[in-house]
């Protein structure tokens, strides 16, 4: 559990301003050296946490221009294996990143060099991704963000990166240790402490009265779901998930679903008055506030209404559900019983097993995703967006989405053209889970 030391803590560590997520890189040849870099994530800790790290720096952004190449090289000085998986990128199947099915894991001392060209301008997470072995590297630190620039992004005062991540840490600030889960069906891990761009919460974002902030919120977790709740602020989505919403709107109570995997971007409006504060706040316990956007400074003249983003119009503008392949997917698993293992219909994730499904390309596919569990279980599906059915099958919600909750003992259905060729996973973003098995793929021929 997140503790009233730990959120005191964070308290006492306010900074004047947003500190940058990392070292921002370009599209013209980037380079991840991931490495440990043993730092102070609690202001009163004793001493430093074991993290590991891209170039010494938590949470880099590396920007990436829409439809041009994106040449990135991986440089692995950690002791275990790595592979990085561009979430929410619908790149080609052999930079997926999926160590042990899409590409060998890249070894201690070893470089890989990933190059596509992004389809899609948008928010996308970089996460480690090794068949068994993701956990470790993530909650040690091993993430960031691929910004996609558009040709026409929004007028805004500040376009920001915020990445949600938490840490579990002994009472002198260390790392817990870690364990080869005996369970077969392990929760996950949970943190003690929260943080944004590897630094204490709240953060404080200052903007000139009447401005307006791009805010672009991750969650970068290895189990932690919550709920993100905007205080005092008019927020505005614009995309989840990567994706152009369907016209903005406002978060229905001022509240928003936020579970490992997903992003928003969100345009924030600030009062005119100079002084006025608003929080974005995770509800965990009576609420932990990530950041405190603060109106300073003189007041800026009148921005245009807010509008929406152009849609994508690489994205289908309608699914032919009547020709659907269509596909049960039955999830099972409890941590308090030693012999219930996470399953996707009846099976832990295995390279050389079948597939879920394999279609050609072009073909709608509708997935019944069955959680028969008593935990929430987030799931991503690589190399696609979709659509969260109705429950009648007589419509769809007006965004694409590549992450989805699946409420305990639920059942929604997802729906999306198969359009990109290659082996595609469909997988728990519970980090220990996927490492457990819980996992499955698609073919698309």
């Amino acid at each position: 559990m997140i503790t009233r030391r730990a959120v005191t803590a964070g308290l006492a560590a306010t900074l004047i301003g947003l500190p940058r997520p990392g070292r921002s890189q370009t599209s013209s040849g980037a380079v991840l050296t991931a490495k440990p870099a043993p730092m102070k994530l609690r202001a009163d800790a004793a001493g430093d946490a074991d993290v590991w790290s891209f170039d010494g720096s938590p949470s880099p952004v590396v920007k990436a221009r829409q439809g041009e190449q994106l040449r990135l090289v991986l440089r692995n000085e950690t002791p275990l294996p790595l592979s990085l998986h561009f979430h929410g990128v619908r790149g080609p199947n052999a930079m997926d990143g999926v160590g042990g099915l899409t590409q060998e894991p890249v070894a201690t001392g070893k470089s890989h060099e990933y190059r596509f060209t992004p389809p899609d301008a948008g928010t996308f997470l970089i996460r480690p991704c090794v068949l068994g072995g993701s956990a470790e590297p993530l909650e040690r630190g091993l993430s960031g963000l691929l910004i996609v620039e558009g040709p026409n992004p929004p007028q805004v005062d500040r376009d920001l990166a915020l990445v949600i991540d938490d840490w579990r840490l002994n009472d002198d600030g260390s790392l817990a240790a870690f364990e080869k889960p005996a369970e077969a069906a392990p929760a996950g891990r949970l943190g003690s402490w929260l943080s944004v761009n590897g630094a204490a919460t709240p953060q404080r974002i200052e903007a000139p009265p009447g401005g307006r902030l791009r805010l672009r919120l991750a969650n970068a977790c290895n189990a932690r779901a919550m709920r993100l709740r905007f205080d005092r602020l008019k927020a505005y989505v614009i995309a989840i998930d990567g994706q152009p919403a369907s016209g903005t709107f406002e978060p229905l109570r001022a509240s928003l679903p936020f579970a490992p995997g997903t992003r928003y971007d969100l345009l924030v409006d600030l009062a005119s008055e100079a002084g006025a504060t608003g929080t974005v706040t995770a509800m965990i316990g009576d609420g932990m506030p990530l950041a405190e956007i603060v109106a300073a400074g003189e007041k800026r003249p009148a921005l245009p209404d807010v509008a929406p983003l152009p849609p994508n119009p690489r994205l289908p503008d309608a699914i032919r559900l009547q020709n659907a392949t269509r596909k049960d997917v039955t999830i099972k698993g409890d941590p308090k019983a030693p012999n219930a293992p996470w399953t996707f219909n009846g099976a832990v994730g295995k390279p050389s097993g079948v597939p879920l499904v394999k279609v050609k390309r072009g073909t709608p596919v509708v997935l019944t995703l069955v959680n028969q569990t008593a935990l929430m279980q987030p799931l991503h599906l690589h190399g696609h967006c979709f659509r969260l059915l109705h429950a009648l099958d007589d419509g769809w919600e007006p965004y694409f989405l590549d992450t989805v909750q699946v409420p305990e003992n639920k059942t929604i259905r997802i729906a999306f053209v198969a359009d990109n060729p290659g082996k595609w996973l469909l997988a728990s973003t519970v980090m220990e889970r996927f490492d457990a098995g819980l996992w499955t793929w698609i073919e698309v021929t």
